[in-house]
């Protein structure tokens, strides 16, 4: 993409809370398009990370799907870290997540949590079996879904 023209998505701030690779492909496309992705990684990283061809803290496929976007560090599993994603939501346009349902609810990150702080965020939720039926609860990786 031509770096001198603004991307049509210029202007919109997404928060990607997604690993390995359907999640963090997604919000890449949007940061091809111009957003500004800001990834938020647990503190071992994204698993794709330390996958095979890794050299250091990057891996092929880590960069294969991360092209474009800022990374923070942030732990989930505690109130300070859960409270950072709520403000990163209060000024962002979208929240991509790819954690199976129900974790982001438990988090207190869900879309009603989140749309009460940002009435105008786009919730995008990504899993193998969709958020609902007999299969909702299984992980589910690209390869599953194509």
């Amino acid at each position: 993409m031509d770096s001198s023209r603004p991307g049509a998505l210029q202007g919109l701030r997404v928060i990607d809370v997604t690993q390995v690779m359907a999640g963090p492909f997604c919000a890449m496309m949007l940061a091809d398009f111009g957003a500004d992705v800001v990834k938020v990684e647990p503190p071992t990283g994204d698993s794709t990370r330390t996958m095979p061809g890794a050299v250091g803290t990057d891996s092929p496929s880590f960069n294969a799907v991360n092209r474009g976007k800022r990374s923070i560090v942030v732990n989930l599993k505690t109130p300070e870290g859960v409270e950072i994603v709520r403000r990163l939501a209060a000024t962002a346009d979208v929240l991509a997540e790819n954690y199976r349902p129900g974790v982001m609810e438990t988090l207190g990150l869900d879309y009603p949590t989140l749309a009460a702080i940002n009435p105008r965020l786009i919730y995008a939720s990504i899993s193998g079996y969709g958020q609902s039926g007999p299969m909702k609860n299984k992980g589910g990786f690209d390869l599953v879904a194509q």
